[in-house]
């Protein structure tokens, strides 16, 4: 299994890191977990593309992680020639996220169809709206849900993935909780969404100011990995980005609470399980 971190990035516009989603390749079977600004092409660069995805895994309906899913969806739809149908699933509220992007795409959906003989319906969609506890299959990949806690937004929930022996989690945007614990047990690797709670907190802005009572420090990540077990930790979205200069004090803090292998994870970096 390798995670590919396929945006890096926040609802800050960064040059240099797409916006937040996470590439699982399991053999054949490549599974997208959201879907920020830039994915395709961060998709492009980790040798997968929309035709090759098993499914479409969404966290949150925050606009930062489904920005791009209409470009997935559309991408998916010419390239497979109208052939594909892309499986997407989510929280409660994915449907009518997805039957909405749908609709703004009407325009381009029968500009394509008029030019191109092979197009001759719209983009086929399949949506699962899950519940925390579900579990499914994709291929030989099993999957399971669980809640995260990132009020307001509501509902929240993270992924644990299961193949030939390795495991991975990929919680989205969330503080500690039941359900992060519960997906990150024993896993090989731990995907978290992070902030610097200390520049933060240094900073004035107030809008910042917000976002630190419903996101992972890097000390409570580092705190939840140690809890359960987890062999690697894999810090993404990362509020407010590091330079590369500056990672081995991000390290170093997470380092103080967890034994482990750290990650700083930059666009496309894998690791393999």
């Amino acid at each position: 299994m390798d995670i590919v971190l396929t945006g890096t990035g926040s609802p800050i516009p960064d040059a240099n890191r797409a916006g937040p989603s996470t590439l699982i390749k399991a053999g054949d079977t490549h599974i997208l977990v959201d879907a920020g600004r830039g994915v395709v092409m961060r998709m492009a660069g980790a040798g997968s593309m929309p035709f090759f995805l098993a499914a479409v895994l969404i966290t949150h309906l925050h606009s930062d992680h489904v920005t791009d899913l209409n470009d997935v969806i559309t991408t998916n739809w010419v390239m497979t020639q109208g052939n594909g149908n892309l499986a997407i699933y989510g929280p409660p509220g994915i449907a009518q996220f997805v039957e909405r992007q749908m609709h703004s795409l009407e325009p381009d959906i029968g500009y394509r169809i008029a030019h191109h003989a092979v197009l001759t319906e719209g983009p086929k969609v399949t949506v699962t709206e899950l519940a925390p506890g579900d579990a499914f299959s994709l291929n030989d990949v099993s999957v399971t849900t669980a809640a995260t806690v990132h009020a307001p937004v509501h509902p929240t929930i993270g992924y644990r993935f299961e193949h030939e022996g390795a495991t991975a989690a990929v919680v989205g945007d969330t503080i500690p909780c039941a359900g992060v614990d519960e997906l990150t047990t024993d896993v090989g690797a731990y995907v978290q969404t992070v902030i610097r709670r200390d520049m933060v907190e240094a900073n004035p802005n107030p809008m910042l100011q917000d976002i630190l009572d419903y996101h992972s420090g890097v000390v409570e990540a580092a705190q939840t990995a140690a809890r359960n077990g987890v062999k690697r930790l894999v810090l993404t979205h990362l509020v407010p980005a590091p330079t590369p200069d500056q990672y081995p004090e991000w390290i170093a803090r997470a380092a103080e609470h967890f034994d482990g292998e750290i990650v700083i994870g930059d666009d496309l970096t894998t690791i393999t399980l």
